[in-house]
Parts: structure tokens; C-alpha cells; sequence
């Protein structure tokens, strides 16, 4: 599991079209580590306690509007602290000039200066976006992820009980595949996103005949690069000695991936059982249950007034 991943300010750069004033391409490899950007008011101002360095520095109106009003002497000493080793970079809005004194101190220290032409409100909010995505804590899980009625669907299980089969099925169904056997998964906000790892994109591996190309057999539509992550399902096979969920009015499962919990459902497998149908049907019960229609607890409710009026008379 990688809770410490990196952002290149190269790549940074790149992605949004930055123009670099200071530094040379050696400048650019510095990380951002921390999803978060810092418009330093207080900073210089003179107050730097309990600032967090790493996070990106974008200055806007108000901070080049400042600057120009500190005497040089104190704006130097507060410049050369933001300018350390440990700040990745400093984003000037709004195609703004840069302070000479910022850019001396820069250019001495190969610090990288970028420059937006975006507005200061509309760049923080597409920096911070980008920062939670490439920062995000992320992890990878065994199975099989594709995307069924709109939702997206991990179907687990151990090796040989027919995980690829039943996706083979799903997609001939006209459902979609995201990833086949290793599915690497990032949380950003409250919600989990799976995707492929590049080199298994669009790929279904099946016993007995090989690597499938989805795409080129059944279409373009049939494969997504990415998908929400809202629930499992856990293939099995049929253990006569186990009692398995028959009404489902047993307390709903969880999994855990990255500190969220994901509804899970287990399918018991064995011949004869149409274990695609199954799936699509756990997930269409899934989806009724979103919206408020829970058919076991109907079926619980009408079997509680049955006895109910069998007492009565």
C-alpha cells in the first residue's frame, strides 16, 4: 500500500501550461507531497508557525499587493524562507510580473517560478484537484473490476472459481470491463476509483484459450479506463457444511479498502448456478436498495403481518 505517493512540479508544469521564469529543468525535480496549496499571507507578514512548507505557494493580487508595501530588507528574509528546500514551487496568478527581489532570490537558489494565466480562485481549486488525484493514498486488490448498470463491481474470489469466465459472460451481456486480475485502486475524497494497470488495459485473460482483446472483440464501448468502486462481489465455491444468506435480511458486509467501507455480497458457486445472471442480480438488488426498496425486508414485513393476523383470528 503507498500512503506517500509524489507529484513532479515537471509534470505539474506540463499539465497545466505553466510558464517558467526561474530555474532550469533541474529545478523541476522537485516533488509536491502534500495535497494542498499555501497563498502565504501570514507568511509574509513575518508569521511562520505551524506553516506546513511542502505545499505549493500561489500568489495572488492580494500577496503581490503586499509585497510591494514590505521594506526589502524584511521582504528578503521572509523570501528566502519560502524559497527553502522543502517548498516544491511558487504559481503566480494571473499572468502577474514577478518582484524582481523574488526573482533574484529564486535564480540563485534554482527555485522554479511558474506563471498562470488563470485567476487566483479558479487556479486553487484546479491545483488542489490535481494534487488530490496524483497524491491520493492508493493500493491494488485481486479481481476482476467492470462496470454494471452504471455501477462499478469487484468480483473476488480465489484463483480457478471463474472470475474471468463470469466477466466473459457479463460482457457479452453488454456490460463493461475496467480491469482484469489486479485492479490498483486510489481513494480521493469519500470515494474509491479502480482502474488497470497500463499494460493490462482492456485485456481478459480465460484458461484454456488465453489473453482477449475486449476491445477488439466486442467493441470500443466494452472497456472504460476507470471506474467508481461500489461494490464486491465474492465468488465461492458451494460449501454444503455452510449456511448461506437465503432471505437477506441478515446484517449487511462490509469490505474495507482504503478506510472506506464497500458493500459486499458472496455468490456460493457450483454446477448448474448461472453465476452472471447472479451477479447481475445482486447488483440490480443493490441499486433498488439505493433507492430505497429493500425486497427482504418487504418480505420480512409481510411475513411478520402474516403471523400477526393468523394471531388475531
Amino acid at each position: 500500500m503507498d500512503f506517500e505517493r509524489k507529484a513532479k512540479i515537471s509534470d505539474f508544469k506540463k499539465f497545466f501550461n505553466l510558464t517558467q521564469i526561474t530555474g532550469n529543468d533541474e529545478a523541476l525535480n522537485r516533488w509536491a507531497i502534500v495535497p494542498d496549496i499555501n497563498r502565504p499571507g501570514l507568511e509574509l507578514a513575518g508569521y511562520f508557525e505551524h506553516t506546513e512548507p511542502r505545499r505549493i505557494i500561489i500568489l495572488g493580487t492580494k500577496e503581490m499587493s503586499y509585497m510591494s508595501e514590505v521594506p526589502d530588507d524584511l521582504l528578503r528574509e521572509r523570501l528566502e524562507r519560502l524559497t527553502d528546500g522543502y517548498s516544491p514551487a511558487i504559481v503566480i496568478s494571473k499572468n502577474m510580473e514577478c518582484p524582481e527581489l523574488l526573482r533574484e532570490i529564486a535564480e540563485s537558489k534554482n527555485f522554479p517560478i511558474l506563471i498562470s494565466d488563470q485567476p487566483t480562485y479558479r487556479l486553487m481549486v484546479d491545483v488542489v484537484s490535481y494534487l488530490d488525484e496524483k497524491l491520493a493514498p492508493s493500493d491494488n486488490i485481486h479481481g476482476v473490476l467492470l462496470s454494471i448498470y452504471g455501477k462499478g463491481v469487484v468480483i473476488t474470489g480465489d484463483s480457478g472459481v471463474g472470475k474471468s469466465e463470469t466477466a466473459l459472460e457479463l460482457i457479452r451481456r453488454g456490460h463493461v470491463l475496467v480491469a482484469d486480475d489486479r485492479v490498483d485502486v486510489t481513494r480521493i475524497h469519500n470515494t474509491i476509483f479502480g482502474r488497470a494497470p497500463e499494460i493490462l488495459r482492456g485485456m481478459l485473460e480465460i484458461r484454456g484459450i488465453g489473453i482477449i482483446d475486449v476491445t477488439k472483440m466486442f467493441g470500443a464501448s466494452s472497456s472504460l479506463d476507470n471506474s467508481e468502486i461500489d461494490v464486491i462481489i465474492h465468488l465461492e465455491k458451494w460449501d454444503d457444511q455452510k449456511q448461506y444468506e437465503r432471505v437477506g435480511i441478515e446484517e449487511e458486509v462490509l469490505a474495507n479498502i482504503l478506510g472506506l467501507d464497500i458493500p459486499k455480497t458472496t455468490i456460493p458457486v457450483r454446477d448448474g448456478r448461472n453465476i452472471a445472471v447472479l451477479v447481475e442480480s445482486a447488483v440490480t438488488n443493490f441499486n433498488l436498495k439505493l433507492r430505497g426498496i429493500n425486497s427482504a425486508k418487504e418480505f420480512e414485513q409481510r411475513v411478520y403481518d402474516f403471523i400477526k393476523n393468523q394471531n388475531e383470528e
